[in-house]
């Protein structure tokens, strides 16, 4: 890191703690200065106090001076204590701030392809570890020099009177060690990033070890030994590189420490045989051993600063790296304000991959889908599907071409905007270890105090009743990681996976007035009489809407206006269900292949192509 850099990395932690906690940072300086202050102070009394006892002076002083180094003592004692106190509010307030900021950068993010580079994932990490802390380290640390330097300036100016020679040795004595805490920082600093990874892997395994929702294939499979196995591997990996790390450090210090001691007892039998020879008063002895062990302490105290101050800068990019990231997706800073649908959606030759050496996904696809009317789209797994329902969603751009609404392409317009336009359920969705009411009122948090909304959305995806049966109907928790605080009881309740996917498909009905409803597998999770049932309500409303309707079994979206095969990346086939079938190509032979699983007298299986 530049002089430059490092500069602008330690200004960024000062303005955000300044912004967070200005109240307990003052407090902080001004007690870091009287702690910096108060052992020279100490050492200056001590040595007169000494001079009046040994009759070197006598003016009479010796009471002034014994009340004043028992002042000094209290405020030793006192000034610690409370100074960690203010450092710690200091650090829990800008650490409030610091990861506010850092979530906030993070729901920035447009789309989705930061969170699928392991680079980023890694830095992100480290941000969250360190960016809560980081800020007020620096500042510590920064602080920590400047204690050092006043302390130490204060004990030299004494020194320089007793012995010259010896100021001068004490502080070249410092100079290796200034260089080898700053090597170490930045090797300790590299060590966690090269690190990275390999400590995601293990948290990874952990959590697969003791996750709720894993366990049933952990214990079925017997696989918690072979989990376990991988993540003792990533942490013996990770605990050799701390390993041989803190022994380099063990042989740097050990030197440096030998070098120091050497220097302390050079200077104490100066002293010594200086207050034999007469050329030292009982005081002064005093005073020069107390001023080499504090300029020692104190320089110690600079160079351990600077190698912190080094690593925190270190990790503190990290966190600079996630919360002043440029846009994944631009922008546009004079967005157009979208108007509802009135003509359609258009794909004018689409083509995309997730990287720029990796295969297409999509390949020149033209589409599109009217307004009022349904679209399904059907295909293999990898053909594309999924994808393209992202690129509606603007969570990636098209790698080539352009997708329109009502004629304006969709990167001029807000995200923000867009989405809002939407409606969606995911073959992939989440379940939130939130209550019933919440998980559903997730679709629109518009929304979320209007009960009759909730209830009517959880009654067309019908799951009404399962969720009225709950301990505490709605508002249970949809989950048994947590008890309830109050009443200090376990009251979570457990839904089934077709049950947790009618909540998800509750949560997009709650949007069910946008312009465009998406709905990705639907009923994947769910038994025939419940699929029959839910995709007779879908159809119901998504009568007179523009939606969009992918799934597996042709069956579900036979009624669509129009049906859309996709293999490969390309539309193959187009046209309604019945013209499909009259086409006799891809579509009806798959749609046969289905519904031979219902007849007694099955057909050959034919590939889609």
């Amino acid at each position: 890191m530049t002089p430059a850099g490092g500069a602008r990395v330690s200004i960024a932690a000062l303005r955000l703690v300044v912004r967070a906690a200005p109240g307990w940072l003052i407090a902080h300086v001004a007690l870091t200065l009287a702690g910096a202050l108060l052992p020279v102070a100490v050492a200056l009394l001590t040595k007169l106090t000494l001079d009046e006892l040994g009759g070197a002076r006598s003016h009479g002083d010796l009471p002034v001076l014994a009340a004043a180094l028992a002042v000094l003592g209290l405020l030793a004692t006192a000034l610690p204590e409370l100074d960690q106190y203010v450092r710690a509010e200091q650090e829990r307030t800008a650490a409030l701030v610091a990861q506010e900021q850092l979530f906030l950068a993070v729901d920035r993010i447009v789309g989705l392809r930061p969170f699928e580079d392991p680079r980023f994932l890694d830095r992100l990490r480290l941000a969250q570890q360190s960016g809560g802390n980081t800020p007020s380290g620096l500042v510590d640390g920064w602080l920590s020099i400047a204690r050092g330097v006043l302390t130490a300036a204060g004990f030299l100016g004494a020194l320089l009177v007793l012995s010259p020679v010896m100021t001068g040795i004490i502080v070249a004595s410092m100079v290796p060690a200034l260089i080898a805490e700053r090597a170490l920082a930045r090797r300790r600093a590299a060590m966690i990033w090269a690190n990275s990874p390999t400590e995601r892997r293990e948290m990874l395994y952990g959590f697969l070890l003791v996750d709720a929702r894993a366990a049933q294939e952990v214990r079925l499979f017997g696989i918690g030994a072979f989990l376990r196995g991988r993540m003792l591997a990533a942490r013996r990996v990770t605990d050799s590189e701390h390993r041989r790390q803190d022994r380099r450090e063990l042989r740097y210090q050990s030197g440096l420490g030998l070098l120091s001691a050497m220097v302390a007892g050079g200077g104490l039998v100066f002293a010594i045989f200086g207050a034999k020879a007469g050329t030292l008063t009982i005081g002064d002895v005093a005073l020069f051993v107390a001023t080499v062990g504090g300029v020692q302490g104190a320089l110690h105290t600079v160079v351990r600063s600077l190698a912190r101050v080094h690593q925190e800068r270190l990790n503190f990019e990290h966190y600079l790296g996630v919360t002043s990231a440029a846009a994944d997706l631009p922008v546009a800073a004079d967005a157009w304000t979208l108007a509802p649908l009135r003509n359609g959606i258009e794909l004018r030759d689409v083509w995309f991959r997730y990287t720029p050496d990796g295969p297409w996904v999509l390949r020149g696809v033209d589409l599109v889908i009217p307004h009022g009317t349904s679209v399904a789209l059907v295909g293999r797994n990898g053909a594309g599907k999924s994808t393209l329902v992202k690129l509606l969603c603007r969570l990636y751009d098209p790698t080539r071409g352009s997708i329109s609404w009502d004629g304006t392409d969709i990167r001029d317009v807000d995200p923000a905007v867009l989405r809002r336009r939407i409606g969606a359920v995911f073959q992939e969705f989440v379940r939130y270890d939130l209550t019933g009411a919440e998980n559903i009122a997730l679709g629109d948090l518009t929304r979320i105090a209007e009960r009759d909304a909730l209830v009517d959305a959880a009654r067309t995806a019908g799951v009404h009743e399962a969720l009225a049966a709950l301990p505490k109907g709605y508002d249970t928790l949809l989950s048994r990681s947590f008890y309830d605080e109050q009443d200090d009881e376990d009251v979570g309740g457990m839904l089934s996976g077709g049950q947790w996917q009618r909540i998800a498909l509750a949560r997009c009905l709650l949007r069910h007035d946008r312009d465009l409803l998406i709905l990705d597998e639907p009923s994947s999770g769910l038994d025939a009489e419940a699929e029959h049932e839910i995709h007779d309500r879908i159809s119901r409303l998504r009568s007179g809407r523009t939606s969009l309707l992918i799934s597996h079994r042709l069956g579900a979206i036979r009624s669509a206006d129009r049906i859309v095969v996709l293999d490969d990346g390309r539309i193959t086939e187009a046209g309604s269900h019945s013209a499909l079938l009259a086409r006799n190509g891809s579509y009806a032979r798959l749609f046969r292949l289905q519904a031979a699983g219902y007849r007694d007298t099955p057909v050959p299986a034919a590939p889609l192509s």
